[in-house]
Formats: C-alpha cells, sequence, structure tokens
C-alpha cells in the first residue's frame, strides 16, 4: 500500500485522482485519521492536511502524525505530495516536512518532482516551468502567501532544509529508469535531495519506475499517476470500484482562490448570469457578520440555478485589501467566512459544494466535519467529485486547475 501525505486538501484529491485513473483503488481522509478508521483493501490512503502555509514547527508535527498512521496501517512507501509550483516561502513547508520525514524513515536520498506535464509543469536543467514560463515569470510570482520569485528548484529546496539538492538532467532521465537508478545511488551520499528533469509524460513514467521500491517519494500529482501505471505495469494495480453517478442536488459554488484561471471561471458565471455575492472584508473584518450577510442574501433567492459566493480579488484589487488589513488577517477572515457559510448552507439543505481555492476547501471540509470519502466522476482533469461520509458530493478544485467553464458546468442544476 502507498501512504501519501497532501500538503493541502485539493491538493489531496489531485493525488487520488492521479492514483484512481490508474486503477488502483483510492480512499481521501481530511485529517489523520485513526487507523482503525481507514478502510480495509486500500491500493492508496490519501491524507490531506492543510499545512501549506501554517508555521514549519506545526506542518512537521501534523505530516509526522500522517507519516506514522501510515505507517500502522501498513503503508510500505511514503508519497509526500506537494503543489506542481512549489508552493511555499524561504522558510518551508516543503523542507522542513521532508527533513523530517527524512529522519523518520531514516533514508539518505529523496527522489522528487514537481513536474506535471499535462497541466503545463515541467522541469528542465534544475528550472520549474509553468506553461513554458519560468516559475518565477508565471502568475506564480505574485501569489498572496506564497509568493514564487525563483524557478531553480535546488535553490528554492536548499533555502529552506537541512540538506543539500541535486539535479538529474534531461539526458540522464531519457535513458529511461536503470539509468535514472544509478544517477540518484551516485549521489545518495552528496545529497539529501535528487531532482530529476521532467519534460514528458515518458519522463515521469521513467522516473515512477525507477522509485518504486523507494521508502520515500515527494512531488506533484504527475509523479503520483507516473507512479500508478508503473505499478500497473508490474500487474500489481486492481481495477477501482467506485460510484460513478453524477452528483444530484441543491449546489453551491464557493471561491476564495485568486488565482488567474479562478478569476476566469468566475468571470463565466457572472456571464452567464448566475446569481453572485462577493465578501468584502472592507464592509467588515468580522468573518460571522461576513458569512450572515452572505447566507441571508443566499435566502433571498429565488429557485434557479446555483449561486456564486467569493471573495477571490484581481492582484491590485487584492494588495489593496491586505496592505490595510494584513496578508495573514485577510485569510484569516474569508477562511473563517467560508466556514460560517459552508455550515449554514448545510443547514439550508445544500448538498453539492463546489469549492475553487485550496484555502477554501480546507475550510468547507473542516466546517462540515467531513472525514474522508471516496474519489467519483473527474469533472475537470485533476478535479474529481467526491462522494463524502456526510452523504454530500464535493469538488475541491485547486486555483489553477479546470476549464474557463469549470464552476458553471459543475454547479449546474438547481439550487
Amino acid at each position: 500500500m502507498i501512504g501519501v501525505i497532501a500538503d493541502d486538501v485539493t491538493g489531496a484529491t489531485d493525488a487520488a485522482l492521479a492514483f484512481r485513473r490508474t486503477g488502483m483503488r483510492c480512499g481521501v481522509y481530511f485529517g489523520t485519521p485513526h487507523p482503525s478508521d481507514v478502510r480495509s483493501g486500500l491500493d492508496v490512503v490519501v491524507i490531506a492536511l492543510k499545512s501549506r502555509t501554517i508555521p514549519a514547527r506545526e506542518a512537521v508535527a501534523q505530516s509526522l502524525g500522517a507519516a506514522q498512521t501510515l505507517q500502522a496501517i501498513g503503508a510500505r512507501q511514503l508519497f509526500f505530495k506537494y503543489c506542481s509550483t512549489f508552493d511555499s516561502t524561504a522558510n518551508g513547508n516543503i523542507g522542513p516536512v521532508l527533513d523530517a520525514l527524512v529522519d523518520l524513515l531514516q533514508v539518505d536520498a529523496v527522489v522528487t518532482t514537481p513536474a506535471t506535464p499535462e497541466h503545463g509543469r515541467t522541469t528542465f536543467n534544475g528550472y520549474l516551468f509553468v506553461n513554458n514560463e519560468l516559475l518565477s515569470e508565471s502568475s506564480m510570482r505574485n501569489h498572496p502567501l506564497t509568493p514564487m520569485r525563483d524557478s531553480s528548484l535546488t535553490r528554492l529546496m536548499n533555502a529552506q532544509s537541512k540538506g543539500s539538492s541535486v539535479v538529474v538532467d534531461h539526458d540522464v532521465v531519457r535513458r529511461g529508469a536503470e539509468a535514472i537508478r544509478s544517477a540518484v545511488d551516485g549521489t545518495r551520499h552528496m545529497a539529501r535531495y535528487v531532482f530529476p528533469d521532467a519534460a514528458t509524460e515518458e519522463d515521469l513514467f521513467s522516473i515512477a519506475q525507477a522509485v518504486l521500491d523507494e521508502p520515500l517519494v515527494a512531488g506533484a500529482a504527475g509523479l503520483a499517476g507516473a507512479i500508478g501505471r508503473a505499478h500497473g505495469s508490474r500487474g500489481a494495480a486492481a481495477r477501482a470500484r467506485v460510484s460513478e453517478s453524477a452528483p444530484a442536488g441543491r449546489a453551491v459554488v464557493l471561491a476564495g482562490s485568486c488565482s488567474r484561471r479562478t478569476l476566469e471561471q468566475i468571470d463565466r458565471m457572472l456571464r452567464a448570469e448566475r446569481p453572485a455575492h462577493r465578501l468584502d472584508a472592507f464592509e467588515s473584518d468580522d468573518p460571522e457578520r461576513l458569512a450572515q450577510g452572505a447566507l441571508d442574501w443566499y435566502d433571498a433567492l429565488p429557485t434557479g440555478p446555483a449561486p456564486l459566493i467569493y471573495s477571490s480579488l484581481a492582484p491590485a484589487a487584492l494588495r489593496k485589501v491586505q496592505d490595510a488589513i494584513g496578508v495573514e488577517r485577510s485569510a484569516e477572515i474569508f477562511e473563517g467566512a467560508f466556514a460560517h457559510i459552508a455550515r449554514g448552507l448545510c443547514e439550508r439543505g445544500v448538498t453539492r459544494f463546489v469549492a475553487a481555492g485550496g484555502e477554501t476547501s480546507g475550510s468547507l471540509v473542516a466546517a462540515l466535519g467531513i472525514r474522508g470519502g471516496v474519489v467519483g466522476l473527474e469533472a475537470a482533469r485533476g478535479v474529481p467529485w467526491i462522494h463524502t461520509d456526510r452523504n454530500l458530493d464535493v469538488l475541491l478544485k485547486s486555483g489553477n486547475f479546470g476549464e474557463p467553464d469549470l464552476l458553471v458546468a459543475a454547479s449546474d442544476g438547481s439550487s
């Protein structure tokens, strides 16, 4: 069994879906479950944490707790899942968490890559590209919580971890799994983290074949899916048996991401004349008051298309809020408001929640007490519906994922 520790909720669903596509039976748990609560017969168990932007010490503690639970239920390989744009700060949390997992498992090298070519994330000469732009030149440069101003994976990792990092260049990767294994073995006592270049799905598959027997691997969903395919080629993957029924019931879209793609998806909702309510921190810095205003607005809506409640802002408007209120405080206000809104909507009979953004998704899951679920239909590449243990259907979308009409399509039906 493979045990996955994901540093946010949408990353967890992305990884779970990547494994599920290859035929592996996959369960997702929000927060670390008790070992006795984990379903038997799973090939992959994914634990979704909300540890990407919390203090590094807390992220390490949560991740070690998840790792120990996964070990207790028999995971033979741990996979630390982080974002394909290597979202982190100069102090972590990717490096500190991996350092702690290295110490726990007593391994001497970890192969890791954020490359996910299907989403335009590729690496070459140790540099990360987003849709053919260097990471530092992409929209991630201005991310409100984790602005990425460097594209060198080794520099980024060295700044936040105890060990040094090296690159396995593309010429080696193209020669296949044996060449990659040899290169990794040659660096085991020289560097702690090994970043193989990956520009194509074939590159990722070769990397996956090289790490199948490693006790600890790290990366984005691209590598997770490649590992699933590599297990399938060994004949080890079972055919997934999950519900394929389309979710139904009253729906609401909650959007907190300020990514370019989410802003585009919100614009499509507005152009489709969906009812929309924006949370405004200048109106009130009290999350409960903001939430009550949104719920009062919802109560006054006539029956019709699923509405949108959002806090997402374009970069210039977002900077005004953060300059006036502070980055951390503004995030707390909106996350708290979304938590209150989610509970209120559930009480009002909403059974389908579409959430845009990792922090928003984490607030939703925590507020509704969702402990886990089964991965269902894929609404967009990397974005599955999850049939939860609360008899709710949730779609937890990473900010950058999905086609422009995803929010409209996913929320179709009566509200």
